[in-house]
């Protein structure tokens, strides 16, 4: 093998799979990468065994070829290197790493030590959106998400395919974050519904090395999920196990709903936290005949505070009901809208967090105990 690529795409394309690199000790080949040429291109892999990222960038290929090298070296080399025109070569199971006023020999090995990239039994059936949409819907749900080894089923977001919607939803017990995409928002040949399990780390990937405003396949079969791009590709193993009855959880209606502006009360929130005690609880209100929230919270080595934000109610007051500010605050950050709907009910019930006029996503927060 023997090419010429721009340190740029090569940083970008090893910084893309770097996720896929294992970082255990049983297995060596697994911190390595899979470098090889491909339709006069270089295609980029690496992999843990649960999940496989591959990067396709452009190079002149001189020689064709391939190798697999320890990504953390090979990573350093480049993004260390003051050159942006790079030769590489292969000699035997080494790779020649050259610049102009650089050079290095890295050990390697045969692209046949590399494990097999696994592929999708069932490519024809697809649903194919908007990198923009899928990455939005993903980012509304996925700081509810927890890995849990008593509870893997909720270490992951579930993504629910009903012909007509996508649903993308997240648990940790505590609270559910849920985002609804439209079929006028993605084109699918499924005849079918499914629900899929995605792995927390998994899902994360995909928002973070997907570019936005190019369109994405997702393809599924029984274990495992696939996403792809012109130039990019994510396999992984789904979540095996049945993911809770979110429908049982979701609210029927509210003692009470308020219209609240969304910076105020995550100021409050903020403020609050300042004097929250162990649990990290803050309390809310509403009196009797008051047109405001009151936010506040005690700490007996701090001191304490309260803030009041106007509010439109519909409904009745609520007396003192606490929650954990850092779940209350992952709520509000992903509203998009200047005000918000907080709904809440009586005897620990669930609250919910949603936009106004938006059934497209809400947030569902369980209250803290007081005694």
């Amino acid at each position: 093998m023997k090419l010429i690529i721009l340190r740029s795409n090569l940083k970008d394309g090893l910084a893309a799979v770097e996720r896929a690199v294992s970082d255990s000790g049983n297995l060596q080949i697994l911190k390595n990468v899979l470098f090889r040429t491909f339709n006069n291109k270089i295609k980029i892999c690496a992999t843990n065994l649960d999940l496989a990222i591959t990067k396709i960038t452009s190079a002149k290929i001189i020689e064709e070829g391939g190798i697999t090298i320890p990504f953390g070296t090979f990573y350093n080399l480049v993004n260390n290197s003051d050159n942006e025109r790079i030769l590489v070569e292969t000699d035997k199971n080494n790779l020649i790493f050259k610049t102009d006023n650089y050079s290095a020999k890295i050990q390697g090995l045969g692209v046949e030590e590399f494990p097999i990239i696994p592929k999708i039994e069932n490519e024809e059936n697809f649903i194919e959106l908007d990198s923009a949409v899928l990455k939005e819907a993903i980012y509304k749900v996925l700081n509810a998400a927890h890995i849990s080894e008593i509870r893997p089923e909720i270490s992951g977001v579930l993504m629910d395919f009903q012909m007509t919607m996508i649903k993308f939803v997240a648990t940790d017990a505590f609270r559910l974050a849920h985002k609804t995409l439209n079929n006028n928002q993605f084109k699918t040949n499924f005849n079918y519904g499914f629900k899929a399990i995605i792995p927390l780390r998994t899902i994360s990937e995909v928002v973070k090395i997907f570019p936005e405003n190019k369109q994405i396949k997702i393809c599924v079969d029984q274990n495992q999920i696939f996403f792809k791009n012109e130039d990019t590709e994510v396999i992984s193993r789904l979540i095996d196990g049945e993911y809770p009855d979110y429908e049982q959880i979701i609210p029927k209606s509210m003692d009470s709903e308020i219209v609240i502006n969304k910076e105020q009360l995550v100021n409050a929130v903020k403020l609050a936290s300042n004097f929250s005690g162990q649990t990290n609880d803050i309390k809310l209100k509403i009196d009797p005949g008051k047109k405001v929230l009151e936010i506040y919270s005690a700490n007996q080595y701090l001191g304490e505070n309260n803030y009041l934000i106007p509010i439109k109610l519909k409904g009745t007051e609520f007396e003192e009901i606490a929650f954990n500010w850092h779940y209350f605050l992952d709520g509000l950050k992903v509203i998009d809208h200047e005000n918000l709907v907080f709904g809440v009910n009586k005897s620990n019930k669930p609250s919910i967090i949603r936009p106004p006029e938006d059934g497209s996503y809400f947030y569902i927060l369980m209250p803290i105990k007081t005694v």
